[in-house]
């Protein structure tokens, strides 16, 4: 695990320049920062290769590549809004340009590209830029996905020794016969390229890692030409032409109508993937917090200009339709770099290049340029951007663009799927399913989506059929209702009311039982309006929380079960016997025990470390402890008993000492959880009835609101898991403590988290599992069958199982806790190993030995989870991340560990970090 650090940095210091009064300050030169030159050498060997491919696929001479490259690493990068993305010839474009060359001419598509340029500018200084991510993601992953199958498909035919065609269909029918006269030397060098491009990424040990470093297109056509120069072999090559014969922009020749449909496709192509790729590059300089500190988020009515001038430039000079590249991009943001010099001085280079390294360049043969290009083309159809639109149900609009790009073209494509989305969207809006049913005397009504005027005599005809006084339930299952749907179901349930029936209104917001003719409440409890209270139990997530507990009436407490004879009051700090305990021998807000006794005084704020006489066996036994150290013995000196009368395995009796512990006939010991706010003396006598355990009346309550209030709204979603299965993005391994809802602290829902719990959040490393697979097992099945795309590991505070490791001793008697404990032991070690940095909180150090624990007990999870082979083998093809992350329950909030080079750190996460 690669050490980490703060995902904020504070403000940096201004330094103070003095000089003499009433004299100018000195002049401050720009610095060029070393992390800035070193990513331009990176981008620069990625963009060479891959501009002269492009240029190749689109027909165009291979000059114009060069030139686009360096107008784009010039001009958009100085004057565009997003000072990390690296602009030029991008392979979304091959297709709109290798049309208006096949068209046009080469002179024309010039000309097109300038005007282009000047419809960018406008749009920039209409500030229009964030219109354009309005554009549905499905349309815009199904155009570069159609773009990607049209240049896989021409690719092909180099690569294999031939010519490609102008469309898919041709290309695709002349297949046959270009298999049948495969051009054996250009098959060689492809299928080497192809090669070098697979494997270089994934070569292993440490010295792959160093070789990694060097650019994967560089090394692919850099072997590719040296093995064909070697060996002699007779192919096509690149051939770049004098400077001086360079084909310039010409008036735009053709008809008008055809030009402005071919200005209007280039300008939306080049907009929209330059904003998305500034929004992504946003994202990719967020997760990295020693670039964020220094580069601000992207300025996308700037990024608009900056593009349009690029493209008014490159145009003019003879070169290709210009706009925000992924790769290169990506490449200049991992690679470091920390202002928009990185990507100034990558065009720097380019025209160097351009300028000295043309018999270098010349060496180099098509087929391997072919075979790059193909394999951009290929990477374009992403399975992951598939999966995405299919969880969402949009297949169908990524479907629809795609293969209309490919047979059609892309503004063709792009605006079928524009209508699609447009006709999807207007489907799910009309589409309402409104049914009615009759269970035990009481009607049902589901209405199933969004409820409109269109859906108005359906809902009407459907309410009628509830007899007049019967008892109603109304599940209204969307996120929308219109005043006429609105004023419908108000007014049939005045009416219903009147007549003496009663309805229930189940929505997303309400749940709430309306026994009167109230009237428009219920409906604005739907629209927002703070429902009426109810005399029904219904604990909703995420609402405030008691443990899952409600008010439970005194009646209904005789009624489950008889309270015991304690007695006391809260108000004074006694005990109070009757009332349900928030956890064994809890203190209550009031500083008082809730458990039935002699209670004694606690001076506030003492506790005291975890030792083998107290905490520690507590924990051993209690891998669930409560987060705050035990408090001190020698200030609480009440004694009495407690009886637990709760059904099931903890039923018992004990004695205890009021130290905040009592031991059940199940030999399960706690600790007492929190410090007292003040003191109190407890005067209450007798034994207590622990009413706040769950039990099977508790139970069945439970799992009576779920099947009453959550199931409707999530029904439709499991019942498309159940269908298609499951397809979790995350394997989540956390410890089993209760306090820890994964579903709440990473606001998840059905399908989303792959979940392992078990004490500790330990992972045993291969073959240490002593029979016990079953985490071995999980991360296996979670990375080679669900091929979730990261693990996270995730402590606690005031873990039990940490707390029982600090307070082990040697020798003592193996039970299953402590055998499986032992997974635990290498946390210590590397605790207590003093030249290895701890990890820690960002803002504070950690509060005892058991946080500091809890931290480093996450780090060493970590390192176990590489030695798995699925994982191992997952990370070395970069299809997996690793996450540590720390949640302290008592503050409620989240730490996360991030990438860095020399500390270990969780950064909390906050309200603000959403938006990144």
């Amino acid at each position: 695990m690669s050490a980490c650090v703060p995902t904020r940095a504070d403000e940096p210091r201004r330094e103070e320049h003095s000089h003499e009064p009433h004299s100018p300050p000195p002049a401050r030169r720009p610095r060029l920062a070393g992390a800035d030159v070193s990513a331009s050498i990176a981008v620069f060997l990625i963009a060479l290769p891959l501009s002269l491919g492009i240029a190749l696929a689109t027909g165009a001479p291979l000059q114009a590549g060069l030139v686009a490259a360096a107008v784009g690493g010039l001009v958009a990068g100085r004057l565009g809004g997003a000072p990390l993305q690296v602009s030029g010839p991008a392979a979304g474009l091959t297709v709109v340009t290798a049309e208006l060359i096949h068209q046009y001419g080469w002179r024309t598509t010039c000309a097109i590209t300038v005007l282009a340029g000047i419809a960018q500018l406008g749009l920039g200084l209409l500030r229009v830029a964030r219109t354009a991510l309005a554009v549905s993601p499905a349309i815009v992953h199904g155009m570069l996905a159609g773009i990607g199958v049209t240049i896989a498909v021409a690719q092909l035919h180099i690569v294999l020794g031939g010519v490609p065609h102008s469309s898919v269909l041709d290309n695709l029918r002349e297949l046959p016969a270009q298999l049948a006269r495969v051009h054996p030397a250009a098959l060689a060098v492809s299928v080497l390229t192809l090669a070098l491009l697979v494997l270089w990424p994934r070569l292993p040990g440490r010295a792959g890692k160093l070789l990694r470093k060097v650019p994967t297109p560089l090394v692919a056509v850099a072997v590719a030409t040296t093995t064909a120069s070697l060996m002699g072999l007779s192919l096509p090559k690149v051939d770049l032409p004098s400077w001086s014969s360079h084909a310039l922009a010409a008036l735009p020749d053709g008809p008008v109508l055809g030009l402005v449909a071919a200005v209007l496709t280039i300008t939306l192509v080049c907009s929209v993937q330059s904003l998305l790729g500034a929004v992504a590059v946003d994202k990719l300089v967020a997760g990295r917090p020693e670039q964020s500190a220094q580069v601000g988020r992207s300025d996308l009515d700037r990024e608009l200009l900056g593009q349009g001038a690029a493209n008014v430039v490159s145009g003019a000079l003879g070169g290709l339709p210009i706009a925000g590249v992924a790769v290169r991009s990506s490449a200049n943001v991992h690679a470091g770099a920390v202002s928009r010099n990185s990507t100034m001085l990558h065009g720097v280079l380019v025209v160097i290049a351009a300028l000295l390294m043309v018999p270098i360049l010349e060496l180099i043969p098509l087929a391997s340029l072919a075979a790059l290009v193909m394999a951009v083309g290929i990477q374009m159809v992403s399975l992951h951007h598939i999966r995405t639109v299919t969880r969402h149900r949009e297949v169908l609009v990524y479907a629809v663009t795609t293969l209309a790009v490919v047979f059609f073209g892309v503004l063709e494509g792009v605006t079928l799927g524009i209508a699609m989305a447009v006709g999807v969207a207007l489907h799910r809006l009309t589409r309402t399913r409104i049914t009615h049913d009759e269970t035990e005397g009481v009607h049902h009504v589901h209405v199933r989506g969004q409820l409109t005027f269109l859906a108005v005599p359906r809902l009407s005809r459907t309410l009628h059929l509830v007899p007049q006084g019967a008892d109603a339930v109304v599940e209204l299952d969307g996120s929308f209702m219109d005043h006429a749907a609105y004023e419908s179901l108000q007014d049939w349930q005045n009416t219903h009311t009147v007549h003496g029936g009663t309805v229930e209104l189940v929505g997303r917001r309400s749940g709430v039982r309306i026994g009167e003719p109230t009237g428009p409440a219920g409906l604005q409890a739907l629209t927002g309006v703070a429902p009426e209270e109810s005399d029904d139990c219904r604990c909703h997530p995420w609402t405030p929380w008691r443990n899952h507990q409600c008010e439970i009436p005194e009646a209904a407490l005789l009624r489950d079960g008889q309270p015991g004879d304690a007695q006391g009051t809260e108000a004074d700090g006694t005990d109070g016997g009757a009332a349900p305990s928030d956890a064994d021998g809890a203190l209550r807000a009031d500083g008082t025990n809730s458990a039935g006794g002699h209670g004694g005084t606690r001076e506030p704020g003492k506790v005291s470390e975890p030792s083998p006489s107290s905490g520690g066996a507590d924990a051993l036994a209690r891998p669930d402890a409560p987060e705050d150290n035990t408090a001190d013995a020698s200030e609480d000196t009440g004694t009495g008993a407690a009886t637990d009368t709760a059904a099931g395995p903890r039923a018992g009796t004990a004695a205890a000492t009021s130290t905040g512990a009592r031991t059940g006939a199940a030999g399960a010991t706690g600790t007492n959880t929190g410090t007292s706010a003040g003191t109190g003396t407890g005067t209450g006598t007798g034994a207590a009835t622990d009413t706040s355990r769950p039990s099977a009346r508790q139970l069945a309550r439970g799992i009576s609101a779920f099947q009453r209030n959550t199931a409707p709204l999530v029904r439709g979603e499991l019942a498309r898991l159940a269908r298609e299965g499951q397809q979790p993005s995350q394997l989540f391994l956390t410890c089993a403590d209760s306090r820890l809802v994964t579903s709440m602290i990473t606001s998840s829902g059905p399908g989303d988290l792959f979940v392992v719990r078990n004490v500790g959040n330990l992972v045993p490393l291969p073959g240490r599992e002593s029979g016990d697979d079953s985490v071995a097992a999980a991360i296996e099945y979670a990375v080679d069958v669900l091929e979730v795309r990261s693990i996270t590991v995730c402590g606690h505070s005031g873990c039990g199982a940490m707390q029982a490791l600090l307070a082990s001793e040697p020798g003592a008697a193996q039970t299953p806790l402590r055998r499986w404990l032992r997974h635990g032991e290498p946390s210590l070690q590397r605790m207590s190993d003093e030249d290895r940095p701890w990890a820690r909180l960002a803002g504070r150090a950690p509060a005892d030995a058991v946080e500091q624990l809890c931290l480093t007990n996450v780090v060493q999870q970590l390192e176990h989870l590489r030695s798995h082979e699925s994982v191992a083998r997952a990370l070395r093809a970069g299809e997996l991340e690793l996450h540590g992350m720390y949640f302290h329950v008592g503050e409620a909030q989240a730490y996360l560990l991030t990438e860095g080079h020399e500390d270990r750190v969780f950064d909390h996460v906050g309200v603000a970090d959403l938006s990144a």
